[in-house]
């Protein structure tokens, strides 16, 4: 039993919803968000990301992988844990956590981040005072401080404008899921992540649906700090991993919005990355680029929905 009356227990994550009965008188928090992360091996890095909030937010560790000494991290600063069998996917997993959150806002954070003081207080604030609000991200920098801030995305009609970081709360026509803010009414009104995305632009997916219900927003005034590409451990085989269902993700997320020629949208940058001098000199890019053109192909007969189990 943890400090919220959370059991720890195994549970697939395409049936989040069978247990939330059961968890929801127990599951009352006087929070007004809870955090909800999602690790996959990440236990090396995931101890920052909940050392910055430790006693003060309430949140849901998914384990979407076994990691090793995930339980006594989450033991150890309080959060609550969900253990999937196997990797379910990224949004899946998201949906998982989300199911068991009784706060009015969700924030999903990926686990190599660290929150700054006072981030939180920040969007709640962000969200008080607009009645539309569905979502926001924070000012998102990376370990060197540097802001990764993007207004594109291959979902907006004309694929968005390059813009920089604003220095107020300003709304924003897509938003990024490394930490993403989100009023949890919203976000089960729309139905969550699509569970046919398994990873990558699932984060876009929903922004553009939450985006018919709501304004999305950036919150420079709330910092998070984001280690990129340390929530896991960093292999060839992860990287050809990561680049196939990158590519079968862009081809399903594309014809989902009706965008012109998705699989052609999705094959020819797969094979454009392939040719890059510098999958020359990294086994681990060559692998990703491989792995993304075996994607993109694979996605020719299905448009790359991940299957229900």
């Amino acid at each position: 039993m943890t400090r919220n009356g959370l059991c720890r227990l195994d549970l697939r994550a395409s049936k989040p919803f069978a247990v939330c009965a059961w968890f929801s008188s127990r599951f009352l928090l006087s929070n007004n968000t809870t955090i909800v992360t999602v690790s996959f091996n990440s236990s090396t890095v995931i101890r920052e990301l909940l050392e910055s909030v430790r006693g003060e937010t309430p949140c849901i560790v998914v384990d979407n992988g076994r990691s090793d000494g995930i339980s006594a991290l989450a033991a150890e600063f309080g959060a609550d844990l969900l253990r999937n069998e196997g990797n379910q996917g990224f949004g899946r997993a998201c949906n998982a956590g989300a199911a068991l959150v009784k706060t009015e806002f969700i924030f999903f954070v990926n686990p190599d981040a660290v929150i700054a003081p006072g981030c939180i207080d920040a969007l709640e604030e962000a969200a008080r005072q607009r009645p539309d609000f569905a979502a926001a991200n924070p000012r998102v920098v990376d370990a060197e401080g540097r802001s990764k801030f993007k207004t594109t995305s291959i979902l907006l009609p004309d694929g968005g404008t390059r813009a920089p970081l604003p220095q107020t709360t300003t709304q924003v026509p897509v938003l990024s899921g490394c930490a993403l803010f989100v009023r949890r009414s919203l976000f089960e009104a729309v139905g969550g992540f699509d569970p046919a995305i398994f990873l990558y632009h699932e984060d876009h997916d929903l922004a553009v649906r939450l985006s018919q219900h709501g304004s999305l927003w950036c919150v420079p005034e709330a910092l998070v700090r984001h280690l990129q590409g340390t929530g896991a451990s960093r292999t060839a085989q992860l990287a050809w991993f990561k680049g196939y269902h990158m590519a079968r993700s862009r081809h399903f997320v594309l014809k989902k919005h009706a965008r012109p020629m998705p699989f052609l949208r999705t094959l020819f940058p797969a094979f454009g990355e392939l040719l890059l001098p510098h999958n020359l000199f990294s086994t681990r890019r060559r692998s990703r680029s491989l792995g993304q053109l075996m994607g993109a192909l694979s996605s020719l007969g299905d448009h790359g929905g991940y299957k229900t189990k």
